[in-house]
């Protein structure tokens, strides 16, 4: 299908010669270096303890019961499974199902090209895995030609999963779409809210489930001398696929979606007219960003606070006996999480069908609101009860299981808080995102620009004392006798637990997330299909499929859902970002451990403005963050304007009814390229500058996570929120004031476009960025210290390593410039 101009494998291998350049420097000490590092194999060497050691709900031990975790976790498989089942055999006429099975096509190709460039961005890290693990730090005791080929394989099987989920996803979309938009034919609002919340229900029953299949069989059927290697490989690999799906496709998305509405202000046409070709790639962009993306990044942010909580516990818990009670209660819990979601969408969705079922209109935020509160309102009362099941006398202590109970409610009240306060911001309902058209309509773009500005701004604000409350009452309870069996920081685990709790009702973030993409999709799988132009088409569809099609009340709902889906896109992305923020406190800590020889104090006092590196490491991680901000935009911008540039010359408006296939594939094409070059630019960046700072000096480097992770909440709340303000304030013009085509519709799509890489770009891939850079740091950090004892070399590796981030920073920015091509 489609040839799009990626990195050559011969451009990649010769860029590489700087790190094959600096790993020779690094092997030429190995054998020094292996003596004085004592081999401390870091993460890999963490042994978990025997679960059967310890008994629960009275006398059942911990593998047993968690055993039974798998049973629920292949009953999620099965819900997903049999409900993407039911969507494939929905109704759909023809026209319909031929263009969601184009978008499918370009969205497969589009993985495929995706698959190939991950398997080479792995080789990156590969070597670093093999250096550290293979040579310089083998973990002591377990021979080299198992653990390094363990950690490898389950990097690989972690990436495979992002990439398997993200691969489900837009399967499930690409069905759900055409269904979606065939169902609005009957004038009925309800099945264009009940289809896509089904299709992101598969998806997250699907996600949450294999994610937790893959940490039990590590569990369960892993020798625990072996199950820390898994664990550290594993959460590698998901980073790496979450980063790299999670910026691509945010770039691709957004290229295509400037490229195509642009042209509604250039040659005043509707949106989604099959006549322009921007269309097919902003179809497939809507699944590759915001189906992709959220997908492996959901899948990975699972599995990282998960292996964050388990090396926090196998660190700072010395007895085995309650290392085992509080893992098996950690899973335990996500288990009862699963069903929880599974129980909450039934209700809902009775709930819903019985008052909406016959209705011509309705408020399509109502039913997704009620289930993000249903299902929070269930998860915490079942955390509680089965807490005081599991865990009802933990080291002695007969309280702690609602102390830990109310630090993770914390956390699942996070889950359903947060998304009311975006919509706060975002929701077509919104005083903030009504402003913006109020300002549009006598101020123009350039109103329309400041308004978003103002709701972006007061959005991180509020959002950020939102989360600082509940984490302050988590951390007010972790001094309530949590020391008791977490003796070293129990506030730190009490912050894990918290992003533990943002995760709780996971298959229910997911769907909310997920139904964006389908309302979108169905928009435009509707005009796209010209299926009002069909000859016949009315009486066709009624002798078929049994009703009378009302395609003007079809549109109408069609566009007010999309609206419902922008906001509940906006609800998921603070949730995740979230948990980034919180889960790193808990990985930074694993680091913190090892410098500070378990928390010495004299080396403590490292971790003050008053140690010089650690300040500039804090204001390092600001720059970093700002660098990402501009790369990531540069990257949809100049594609966005190849792709202006190409419809603009090649769009015909007279004597036909849709684009040619050449053309729409030709747009898939520069938004395939350029939404490569940026990834590759941007990874190759984090990776060299990780290695950069690490191997500058140990403390400057935590300095450097911690600012990232902050600089990182706020500028991607901003973003997001702003971005979905301005893209909500065009949706009320579009179907509340009916005033397409007009200066006011101009503005709008104006502010639209600016907050198209805000919203869907640079902020959502700020969560598995800052995530893979504490993750690889845990590598990198320990690699540095090990070749602390060779003089100069460490400070030679840490300029060659930052000369070599600064050579893709400049082609981040000044190798993408846009360029006149006439």
């Amino acid at each position: 299908m489609l040839t799009p101009r990626v990195p050559s494998l011969r451009r990649a291998t010769f860029l590489l010669l700087p790190l094959i350049a600096a790993m020779i420097l690094m092997t030429l000490s190995l054998p020094a270096m292996a003596q004085e590092s004592g081999g401390a194999g870091g993460e890999a060497n963490l042994v978990l303890p025997d679960l059967s050691q310890a008994t629960f709900l009275g006398g059942i031990n911990g593998r047993s019961l968690l055993m039974w975790g798998l049973v629920v976790c292949a009953l999620g498989l099965l819900f997903g499974f049999v409900t993407y089942q039911q969507l494939r055999k929905l109704p759909v006429h023809k026209s319909m199902l031929e263009i969601s099975e184009l978008i499918y096509e370009t969205c497969k190709t589009y993985l495929i090209t995706q698959g190939k460039f991950l398997l080479l961005l792995w080789v990156f890290i590969a070597v670093v895995i093999g250096l550290y693990f293979g040579w310089l730090a083998p973990a002591p005791g377990k021979p080299v030609a198992v653990t390094l080929p363990i950690i490898l394989l389950f990097s690989l099987i972690g990436m495979a999963g992002s990439y398997g989920v993200a691969w489900f996803g837009i399967r499930v979309n690409t069905f759900a779409n055409s269904r979606t938009a065939f169902a609005s034919l009957t004038g009925k609002a309800f099945p264009c809210n009940s289809i896509p919340l089904k299709a992101g229900m598969s998806i997250g029953m699907m996600l949450i489930s294999i994610e937790l299949v893959m940490m039990l069989f590590i569990l369960l059927f892993i020798p625990g001398d072996y199950a820390g290697p898994c664990f550290i490989g594993f959460a590698i690999g998901e980073s790496l696929g979450a980063a790299a799906l999670r910026v691509a496709g945010g770039i691709f998305t957004k290229i295509a979606d400037i490229g195509a509405d642009l042209m509604k202000i250039v040659f005043k046409i509707k949106e989604d007219d099959a006549r322009n070709p921007g269309v097919i790639a902003d179809c497939t962009g809507d699944n590759a960003g915001d189906s992709v993306g959220p997908s492996a990044d959901g899948f990975e942010t699972y599995g990282v606070t998960g292996v964050a909580l388990i090396t926090f516990i196998l660190l700072a818990v010395k007895s085995p006996t309650v290392q085992v009670q509080l893992l098996v209660w950690i899973f335990v819990m996500r288990v009862v999480m699963v069903i929880t979601s599974g129980v909450s969408y039934f209700i809902n969705a009775i709930i819903a069908n019985g008052r909406y079922a016959n209705a011509d209109k309705m408020d399509f935020e109502a039913p997704l609101t009620s289930l993000v509160w249903l299902t929070s309102i269930i998860s915490i009362g079942l955390t509680y009860l089965v807490s005081s099941l599991v865990i009802p006398d933990l080291n002695g202590d007969t309280t702690l299981w609602w102390k830990l109970s109310s630090v993770i409610t914390c956390g699942t009240l996070a889950g359903a808080i947060i998304p009311e306060l975006v919509k706060v911001f975002t929701s077509m309902n919104s005083a903030h995102v009504r402003e913006v058209v109020t300002s549009s309509e006598e101020g123009g773009p350039s109103l329309n620009i400041l308004s978003g500005f103002v709701a972006g701004n007061f959005s991180a604000y509020w959002l950020g004392l939102a989360m600082l409350l509940l984490m302050a009452i988590a951390y007010g309870v972790s001094t309530m006798g949590l020391s008791a069996a977490i003796p070293i920081a129990p506030a730190v685990f009490a912050f894990g637990l918290v992003a533990f709790g943002f995760l709780g009702m996971g298959p229910v973030t997911i769907a909310v997330d997920s139904y964006g993409p389908v309302t979108d999709n169905a928009q435009s799988v509707f005009e796209l299909s010209t299926i009002e132009q069909i000859p016949g088409i009315e009486g066709e569809i009624q002798k078929e499929f049994g009703f009378k099609p009302n395609f003007e009340k079809g549109k109408e709902n069609l566009e007010e859902n999309d609206g419902a889906g922008n906001t509940f896109k906006a609800t998921a992305k603070p949730v995740l970002i979230g948990t980034a923020v919180v889960g790193a406190t808990t990985m930074i800590f694993s680091i913190i451990v090892a410098l500070t020889n378990g928390l010495k104090p004299e080396l403590l006092a490292n971790l003050s403005i008053l140690h010089a590196p650690f300040l500039l490491g804090l204001i390092t991680g600001g720059a970093v963050i700002y660098w990402f901000t501009g790369a990531s935009t540069q990257a949809v911008t100049t594609g966005a304007y190849r792709a202006v540039e190409f419809i603009k010359a090649n769009i015909k408006l007279e004597g036909v009814t849709k684009a040619s296939v050449t053309d729409s594939k030709k747009v898939v094409e520069i938004c395939t390229q350029y939404a490569q070059k940026g990834m590759f630019n941007i990874f190759l960046t984090v990776f060299f500058a990780t290695l950069a700072f690490a191997f500058v000096e140990p403390y400057y480097f935590i300095g450097y996570l911690i600012s990232i992770a902050l600089f990182g909440l706020y500028q991607a709340i901003f973003m997001a929120d702003a971005g979905g303000a301005w893209d909500n304030a065009k949706k009320i013009v579009e179907t509340e004031l009916k005033q397409k085509g007009t200066d006011l519709h101009a503005a709008t799509v104006v502010g639209d476009t600016v907050g198209d890489p805000f919203k869907d770009t640079s902020s959502v891939a700020l969560n598995p960025i800052i995530k893979f850079t504490t993750l690889f740091g845990l590598l990198a950090v320990e690699l540095a210290v090990s070749l602390s004892g060779q003089g100069s070399l460490t400070a030679v590796l840490a300029g060659v390593f930052l000369a070599v981030s600064i050579v893709f920073v400049w082609r981040s920015f000044y190798a993408m410039r846009i360029e006149r091509t006439k």
